[in-house]
């Protein structure tokens, strides 16, 4: 089926008019749906007319959330070439990996990467053009660094007039997290998308409307942009800021009468913290969704106590942009043992979702039973670029094979146990890294921790962890390894214990286990061998 965005979004325009679209915090930039749409025309007629892009080729975004902003689904939908989404963060390596993968026609990129990016994007062939405006020397020493805001300025505000397959058009591609190894390239479709979108509102408990004003703190490239869609379509306001810095954070939640974002459990930890040194109004907060990570249940239930009933838990991936499932906020209650353990729940399963735990053959497992979580439905892509081997693997009769093993209970809530390439095999026992990582975030002292297997004579792996303590707070090893012990007993608490001043994390705040696992491995193999 066809779909004629242009048409689409100018009818949009029509409906919310002045209304807000688009709020760029930074760069102090503020667009109505009526301005963005000629804005978004414009953009889509220098990738189609001035850069000569087509259908099949591949444009390259290496940018902040504010220019990020400009060049999204209401961009890119208007044109035919594939947009590809690039952490910004990522190394000049990762970088150059990605290029030589993708072979881009064009690179969007920051002022800031020009010294590092211009040369190596332009041996490959490709158009280099820079959001934010060069100085003069810059110019001179970069001659082929195409200026943004003059194509644009010299473009055409019309609607280009273009259609794209709903189902087959490859619209956008990303690259996977990398948490387990270098990141695969998903590519999605406009159906794919439009699943997220649907999936967002059929969720009501999620509350979008067109009084939403939704921020987007963590990078637009990854999980929040979920969201961006149902605020969109619903008439709300997209807010962007292109970094976690908790005091300007909450300064916009005041500012901005912020009522909705996505923010990984740490962040909100953090928020928690600064609100009860330095109590602030936030009441225009009406909606706090959370994931990427795995959350305290004590932490949780201090943030309700704080902020009222205004969280909610979504679980989604790279390979399945849809709200797989919800905790809801009247969920997040901890008053008796059964409400606790549904705090570590990742909620329940989306209607119209199809999500279903299976054993290694592929055999949906009863109540209760653990395995790999599978997922299928709109939202779930159908494979990566250039990688026709971990396509096969990965995505069977049109579901994904998620990595994560849990398994759901009998009232239908979802329990995410750990990734599959985390589980610790210590002494012959299953130990779940995640599990270890919840019993220690219930200290006070304790912010985050990875826990990771090392290597054992005796037992095979033995369980690590590496420990970042919150600010002021100090504790021992001693003390830790006790704790874990009186919550989960003897063989899954860590033998061993160090800590860090800063854990790796993504740039959706996940904790990088691999990078600490390696670490390690390579630095300390013998750490406790003969503990």
């Amino acid at each position: 089926m066809n779909v004629n965005f242009g048409r689409m979004m100018r009818n949009m325009a029509r409906h919310f008019g002045g209304r807000e679209a688009i709020v760029n915090v930074e760069r102090g930039r503020r667009y109505s749906f009526a301005e963005y749409h000629r804005l978004t025309n414009r953009i889509a007629n220098v990738i189609h007319q001035s850069l000569g892009l087509r259908c099949g080729d591949r444009f390259m975004l290496m940018l902040e959330n504010d220019n990020l902003s400009l060049l999204h689904f209401p961009t890119y939908l208007k044109q035919g070439a594939t947009a590809v989404m690039c952490n910004l963060r990522d190394s000049l390596e990762e970088h150059s990996r990605q290029s030589r993968l993708v072979q881009p026609r064009a690179a969007f990129i920051e002022a800031e990467l020009v010294e590092t990016h211009a040369a190596m994007l332009n041996a490959l062939g490709c158009a280099v053009i820079v959001l934010d405006p060069l100085d003069k020397e810059a110019k001179a020493r970069f001659p082929f660094v195409l200026q943004f805001w003059d194509l644009v300025e010299a473009a055409s505000d019309c609607e280009s007039n273009y259609e794209i397959d709903q189902f087959s058009d490859v619209v956008l591609m990303r690259f996977t997290g990398g948490t387990t190894g270098s990141g695969k390239c998903a590519s999605y479709t406009l159906d794919n998308w439009f699943g997220g979108r649907d999936s967002c509102l059929m969720n009501v408990d999620l509350r979008f409307d067109a009084g939403t004003r939704f921020l987007h703190a963590a990078p637009l490239s990854h999980g929040t942009q979920l969201f961006f869609y149902p605020t969109f379509f619903t008439g709300g306001t997209t807010i962007t800021t292109n970094g976690l810095a908790l005091d300007s954070m909450i300064d916009l939640i005041q500012s901005e009468s912020i009522t909705h974002s996505f923010l990984v459990p740490t962040v909100l930890y953090r928020l928690l913290d600064a609100q009860r040194q330095k109590p602030r109004d936030l009441g225009s907060l009406r909606t706090l969704i959370y994931g990427a990570a795995p959350i305290s249940a004590d932490r949780l239930g201090e943030l309700v106590a704080e902020f009222g009933s205004i969280f909610v838990q979504a679980y989604a991936a790279t390979e399945a942009v849809v709200v797989v499932s919800l905790l809801e906020r009247e969920a997040h209650l901890a008053e008796t043992p059964e409400q606790v353990k549904r705090l570590s729940s990742a909620g329940r399963i989306t209607p119209g979702i199809e999500a279903y735990v299976a054993d290694e053959a592929g055999n949906e497992l009863p109540v209760g039973e653990r395995g790999e979580i599978r997922i299928r439905g709109r939202g779930v892509i159908s494979g990566y670029d250039a990688n026709p081997e971990a396509s096969a693997t990965e995505f069977v009769d049109g579901a994904w094979k998620s990595g994560d093993l849990g398994y759901i209970d009998q009232d239908g809530y979802l329990y995410i146990v750990d990734r599959l390439k985390d589980m610790i095999i210590s002494g012959g026992f299953n130990v779940y890294a995640s599990e270890v990582e919840a019993a220690l975030a219930s200290h006070p002292a304790v912010f985050m921790s990875a826990v990771v297997g090392l290597p054992h004579d005796d037992w095979g792996e033995a369980v690590h962890a590496e420990v970042q303590l919150r600010p002021g707070a100090s504790a021992t090893e001693i003390e830790l390894i006790a704790h874990a012990k009186q919550l989960l007993g003897s063989y899954k608490a860590p033998k061993s214990i160090g800590f860090a001043a800063a854990l790796p994390v993504s740039p959706v705040g996940k904790v990088l286990r691999r990078e600490v696992r390696d670490r390690l491995r390579r630095s300390i193999p013998d750490l406790i061998r003969n503990t």
